[in-house]
């Protein structure tokens, strides 16, 4: 014990401490926007490990110390690396409330190295009970109005979470690991992750996902519309901290489903830029001789920096009587508060339009680039325009009942598909026994009937997982995106199964159908309505030529579906070898029964 003690004092007497970098990227942007410090111990110490060093310094009543010297040479280092992004430093709590930590110790070590208190983000890190909430948000304020932001790290893992967040209205909120590890697997853990983001969203708070490993996770965090990511997926912690993330990184993530898919290309406009290094004097000469100019773009080696708005400029500039003579000869890029949001040209504007939402930040424009090289500039009235434009045009070929898109949309969507040549899924959903239920109960109660299952099916297929269309009558669409298109099939079926007899009295319950005339005038008895779906799977669908010969393997399955009584399926797997197939016959847990052509 006494050796460990000494082993502390000795590092901490000679500030024997390795600041470590690990990024944290910005999945809007696709690009690196700041770094969280990391402290190593000596590489021959028992010490060398975070967990070691912090739970010693706990054990001796050090941690205060040991973080001062933390931040003191963290801070430094990042000066010497003359890194542009924002820089996240651990605090826990029980040192954020010290009496000296509020008397402006970082801020001195801020002016000490020449780091603008903009680009530190304190990220709080709860590994302790805290109760004095109100003198913690006294803390906090007092840091936001010197410029620094907050973050609170590990959301999920702490002793009262969300408790702190609602207290302390953070920029960022960190989700512990354990909820992304795994979460393309778990129904759970990406349920409670799309709850955070939802909260994230209406407080203006961005997300970073931390503990991001594999392709899966990635894409799981970025289909939610998580701004926000971290871990050894794009990088680990490094003593030189990696300047840009591999851009395959970012392909490999499958697109939401985008009807008619216009780029961000369309809007984009050309606006000549000038250098970041331009005088502030130059910049006013501009917007003064061109009456027209409203947003001034910053570009230097075709890369952009920032957006300069005619309005905010010249208030900024002349709400001080000396405004000229304190600001004109420096460079303008010292009036960028932050980094201006971009979007490849490719990008289709619906999703630009959905990481615009996510981010909730208030920019009237932003960059298109072409491979990160500036293009042009986009603003969210041609945006706004545009996606307009395409509404009107999906309406019109809406379904009138329940709104879902109808044929000619999914038909261009399975088009678009089948040339990017993206894998998917399809299934065609039909009713079995469905007019009879229209003829003894009415048409409103067949429409309730349609409407059910359109409500089912868009609850168990979000938005990212695929697209649902209503294609008339009773027949309904899915193009499946995801991997777990057949389990969600049979989840479907196992919620209409419970549904349907909501929707049937209860005598009719009980005999399990109704009494009524059939097609020929003669009484016969109909079961409950049930559903019968046509899968094609995607090795199929990546072997025909266009949505023609998708409805044809779909509508063949469900009519092989649709001999078999109740809730089933019958996927249609199609080989090279025709004229050979053999038939195999499953039972699920869900009660719905699979035929499979191989």
């Amino acid at each position: 014990m006494s050796n460990l003690r000494n082993e502390l004092t000795k590092i901490l007497n000679g500030k024997q401490l390795t600041p470590h970098f690990q990024p944290i990227v910005s999945l809007s942007q696709k690009k690196i926007m700041g770094y969280e410090a990391l402290i190593r111990g000596p590489s021959d110490s028992p010490l060398h490990s975070p967990f070691n060093l912090f739970g010693t310094a706990e054990r001796f009543d050090l941690s205060t110390k040991l973080e001062y010297i933390c931040r003191e040479l963290t801070i430094k280092r990042y000066a010497e690396l003359a890194i542009k992004e924002k820089l996240f430093i651990n605090v826990s709590p029980s040192v954020l409330l010290q009496p000296d930590f509020k008397k402006g110790e970082t801020l001195k070590l801020l002016d000490q190295f020449g780091v603008d208190p903009r680009s530190v983000v304190i990220e709080v890190t709860e590994h302790q009970p805290t109760d004095d909430f109100q003198l913690m948000l006294e803390a906090v304020t007092h840091y936001r109005k010197m410029g620094f932001e907050i973050a609170i790290d590990d959301l999920g893992a702490g002793y009262s979470g969300l408790r702190l967040w609602s207290e302390l209205q953070p920029e960022y909120v960190k989700i512990d690991m354990h909820f992304i590890q795994g979460i393309h697997n778990d129904p759970i853990k990406l349920n409670f992750v799309r709850s955070i983001q939802k909260i994230a969203r209406s407080l203006n708070c961005n997300v970073i996902a931390e503990g991001i490993e594999t392709e899966d996770e990635y894409k799981a965090v970025e289909q939610l519309g998580i701004t926000h990511a971290q871990g050894y997926y794009f990088s680990r912690p490094t003593a030189i901290p990696l300047e840009k993330v591999d851009k395959s990184l970012f392909i490999v993530s499958s697109q939401p489903i985008q009807f008619n898919a216009i780029k961000a290309a369309h809007i984009a406009k050309f606006i000549m830029p000038v250098s970041a290094e331009t005088p502030i004097s130059e910049v006013m000469n501009l917007f003064h001789s061109d009456g027209d100019l409203i947003i001034l773009p910053l570009v230097d080696d075709n890369e952009a920096s920032g957006i300069i708005f005619r309005d905010h400029f010249l208030f900024k500039l002349f709400s001080n009587r000396y405004g000229i003579e304190l600001y004109g000869k420096k460079p303008i890029k010292s009036f960028i508060e932050k980094m201006p949001l971009s979007f490849d040209q490719n990008t289709p504007i619906e999703l630009v339009s959905k990481q615009l939402t996510s981010t909730m930040r208030n920019d009237q424009a932003f960059i298109i680039t072409n491979d990160d090289e500036y293009i042009g500039i986009g603003t969210v009235l041609n945006l706004l325009k545009e996606i307009t434009r395409q509404q009107i045009h999906n309406a019109k070929h809406a379904n009138p009942l329940t709104l879902l898109p109808g044929s000619v949309p999914i038909n261009e969507q399975v088009n678009q598909l089948l040339a990017a040549k993206t894998p998917f899924s399809f299934g065609y959903f039909d009713l079995d026994h469905f007019k009879p239920f229209n003829d003894v109960y009415s048409y409103s109660a067949g429409d309730d009937i349609i409407k059910a299952v359109a409500d089912i099916l868009t609850h168990y297929i979000p938005a990212e997982s695929g697209v649902v269309g209503h294609i008339g009558g009773d027949d309904f669409i899915v193009i499946f995106l995801g991997n777990d298109w057949l389990k969600c099939c049979e989840n479907i079926l196992y919620a209409f199964k419970t549904t349907v007899p909501n929707y049937y009295k209860d005598e009719d319950t009980k005999t399990g159908g109704i009494y009524t005339e059939n097609r020929a005038g003669e009484k016969c008895f109909f079961p409950m309505i049930s559903l019968s779906v046509g899968l094609v799977d995607p090795d199929s669908t990546s072997q025909c030529q266009s949505h023609v010969d998708i409805a044809d393997l779909a509508s063949e399955a469900k009519k092989q579906a649709k001999k078999i009584e109740g809730n089933s399926f019958f996927i249609h797997h199609r080989i090279a070898t025709k004229n050979q197939k053999n038939l195999y016959h499953f039972v699920n847990q869900s009660g719905a029964k699979l035929h499979a052509v191989h």
